[in-house]
């Protein structure tokens, strides 16, 4: 199935029904009175996030989506029956926008999250309401509303632990490959890559993350070069980027160091916030160098490049903070072991930083209802002394 990412839609909550405007009229009651019932309320569209999907692929020939409509109120006091709601399903990671306003509309980041898009219509008021002391025979009813009506844009923003990146042909695919059980195209040419590929990483039973990869970037990308541009916002949810370069290029002419530099920039250009990601170097194609050469070539990278305090594969005084170099060969998997650990100590340190924080809020919030529960009940007897 074709990858597509990106949709835009019309999505339009049902019609509520109108109210009705009638009387009761039975044989020995005389003056039954008004009996018209209100109309249903119209039905409401809903995002849902399901992780059985994972394109957007129906939203591109499928543009418009309308809930059923209310029906009208009935005679003997009989409400109309509401519209029934309808229900998008979407990957888990779409974002769904308003197309005029680009506010952020659903962000749906969890399995069966539900978050309304459009809303149904009220329904009207059957004549019912209307009556009185004065007004004994009302024949005002009022119509249903309009359901809400607006156009959407959906981003499909991949969901995952760590984010590669690099210049096309840098190994990417390759290292994926080697770490986890996806199969993305690899070939001798650049661009094999065509769209995002998601990999599971297994360390253990209970230990494990996603690694995501993207089409290769190219200098100019953010302003539209290539085809890593349109992929870039996959990385934004990412918590840790792996910026693949190849060490070892075919062309003498093509400078690795540059290259590198102009991936950074890209980035930066594209969004300051992934700019700023926290970016481990990952110097690949370590096989297509002698053994003894290995070493200077890495080292005098790192020079060039203006990390030489950074040693290779160095885990001293780990620092979830502090940049860090590997140098691997994804083909044969050299160093790819110590890549995969080193990223799973790190992941464990920021989800478990995440549950400490999400549990002191929850404990915050706890606190905060528990005094504000004991505040009122330290006043409730106060006032009823004085009545």
């Amino acid at each position: 199935m074709k990858f597509i990412d990106e949709a835009r839609i019309e999505v339009v909550g049902g019609k509520g029904g109108n109210g009705a405007a009638s009387f009761r009229r039975e044989k020995y009651i005389p003056m039954g009175g008004p009996d018209g019932g209100d109309g249903g309320k119209g039905g409401s569209v809903y995002a849902v996030a399901d992780e059985n999907i994972n394109t957007l692929v129906e939203y591109r020939f499928v543009k418009r989506y309308q809930a059923q409509h209310g029906e009208r109120g009935q005679s003997s006091d009989c409400y109309g029956k509401g519209g029934d709601d309808i229900e998008l399903r979407m990957p888990v990671g779409t974002q769904v926008l308003d197309a005029d306003t680009e506010e952020v509309v659903a962000d749906l980041t969890k399995h069966g999250q539900r978050v309304m898009v459009a809303r149904g219509g009220k329904g009207g008021l059957g004549n019912i309401h209307f009556k009185s002391s004065t007004n004994r025979a009302p024949r005002q009813c009022t119509p249903g509303e309009a359901g809400e009506q607006r156009t959407l844009r959906l981003e499909l923003k991949v969901l995952a632990d760590v984010g590669l990146l690099g210049m096309p042909n840098a190994g990417k695919s390759t290292l994926i490959r080697a770490v986890s059980a996806a199969k993305p195209k690899v070939a001798d040419y650049p661009f094999t890559t065509l769209a995002p590929n998601l990999g599971v990483v297994r360390m253990s039973d209970a230990q494990s993350f996603v690694i995501a990869d993207i089409p290769g970037l190219i200098e100019g990308a953010a302003e539209g070069a290539g085809l890593g541009h349109r992929f870039l916002k996959h990385l934004s949810r990412t918590g840790l980027l792996l910026h693949v370069v190849d060490v070892a290029p075919y062309d003498p002419d093509v400078d690795p160091v540059r290259e590198a530099r102009a991936i950074v920039e890209e980035l930066r250009k594209f969004d300051d916030e992934l700019g700023n990601k926290p970016r481990w170097l990952v110097l690949n194609k370590l096989d297509m160098l002698p053994e003894e050469e290995r070493a200077l070539t890495v080292n005098a990278f790192l020079q060039a490049y203006g990390w030489s305090d950074v040693k290779p594969d160095d885990s001293d005084g780990f620092d979830i903070k502090t940049p860090r170099v590997f140098a691997i060969s994804a083909i044969n998997g050299e160093g790819t072991r110590e890549l995969t650990r080193a990223i799973m100590d790190y992941l464990e340190v920021v989800r478990t930083a995440a549950r400490e924080a999400e549990q002191a809020l929850a404990a915050e919030e706890e606190a905060r209802k528990a005094a504000k529960k004991k505040a009122s009940s330290l006043i409730q007897p106060e006032s009823g002394s004085q009545a």
